[in-house]
């Protein structure tokens, strides 16, 4: 081989080499580029109140953490059923139009009437009962459903309040005091109980509530401590009986997969890590708003407005006044195959109530000094 050939296949080499390495160099930049999260703006709707409500806040910290997370990201926010209702949230998010969704479980019931298997009250009664929900094979059940037959994915469940109870213009501490009165329902599961209680149930978005108590078309209302801080006007009296004792409805966070699936995995992943997040959050806003209204609005005397805790003799009555109608009701409103899950849930929900006793929860234990900016009880 010459000096002329030799300098040839030097530069012909050297041409190789390089092209070699902007193809490997160019690779390398574009698998950089796609492992970081894509921007993206999304419409998250929800029947419950905006902030101050413990869980409003809790989708504003969603929203503000967004953009820090994903940069140029956006969460457009909708509250108290302003966007959708609940089946109707489930419908747009199956088939698109909707992009995310934090709404209470029962509600979804016209969707599928399976819903109603994961509710009903005297069931989770203790704040780590609740808190474990997630972990009942009902509840794996149900989410398996809604992926395969809504096209739905489900994060979590959040906690809608750990002081659910009954508001009013008067005190409703005893079956009697409920007789004859028209009253909002939580949901379907409620609607029985209430019936129990020889009550009229009212089934209204949260949004009505405030109208329909001034001008007479309900006299009280079954709620968390959040909803009633924003009503308290309305309906000064306030009774709780514990978690769950009453209302036994859970908050569900999803997402349209027909949204999600289209997603690149980073921007999936931090999603469902930032979701994670807003649900921890969500949670000790909600603990912490009961314990704070309660140390303001708290009374030992029902016959003063306020917040009363009911004695154990109480709630003892109201739930043998009660009996077994929500679970009888859910069975009735759910295909026969249902049955054995509704009667699975009230057993590992009572199990979880008995393994996780009042104090245990790891949520009893929040420093709620660390959320006194944020919550706010007017």
């Amino acid at each position: 081989m010459d000096r002329n050939q030799i300098h040839l296949f030097g530069m012909a080499t050297a041409a190789i080499f390089l092209a070699a390495l902007s193809l490997a160099l160019g690779t390398s930049q574009s698998a950089h580029a796609q492992a970081k999260p894509v921007k993206v703006v999304l419409r998250f709707a929800a029947d419950f109140p905006p902030p101050p409500h413990p869980a409003g806040l809790a989708m504003k910290y969603f929203a503000d953490r967004l953009p820090q997370v994903i940069p140029g990201s956006e969460a457009r926010l909708y509250f108290a059923g302003a966007l959708y209702t609940v089946p109707e949230a489930f419908e747009a998010m199956r088939q698109g139009n909707l992009e995310m969704t934090w709404m209470q479980i029962g509600k979804a019931a016209p969707v599928d009437p399976w819903m109603l298997s994961l509710v009903g009250p005297g069931i989770l009664t203790t704040v780590g009962a609740v808190d474990n929900i997630e972990k009942t094979k009902t509840y794996q059940m149900l989410i398996d459903r809604l992926q395969k037959n809504q096209a739905i994915k489900v994060f979590g469940a959040g906690h809608m309040s750990f002081g659910m109870g009954v508001g009013g213009k008067k005190r409703y501490a005893k079956p009697e005091d409920f007789n004859g009165k028209k009253v909002r329902s939580m949901g379907p599961a409620e609607n029985p109980v209430l019936a129990s209680w020889k009550a009229n149930p009212v089934v209204m978005a949260f949004g009505e509530v405030p109208s329909a108590l001034e001008s007479g078309v309900i006299d009280g209302l079954m709620t968390s401590l959040g909803g009633w801080n924003g009503v308290r006007e309305q309906a000064p009296y306030y009774t709780m009986g514990g978690a769950g004792a009453f209302v036994g409805d859970y908050y569900m966070i999803s997402a349209s997969r027909r949204w999600w699936d289209r997603l690149t995995p980073p921007t999936r992943s931090a999603l469902e890590k930032l979701i994670a997040e807003t649900i921890q959050v969500q949670k000790e806003y909600n603990w912490c708003f009961d314990k704070i209204a309660y140390d303001k609005y708290g009374t030992k005397d029902p016959s003063k407005p306020g917040v009363y805790w009911m004695t154990p003799q109480e709630v003892s009555a109201m739930v043998n006044a009660m009996g077994d109608a929500a679970v009888r009701y859910v069975k009735s409103k759910t295909p026969p195959e249902a049955a054995k899950w509704v009667d699975n849930f009230v057993t590992e929900g009572r199990d979880l109530s008995k393994q996780h006793p009042s104090g245990s929860s790891w949520i009893e234990k929040v420093d709620c000094s660390k959320h006194a900016s944020v919550i706010v009880v007017k």
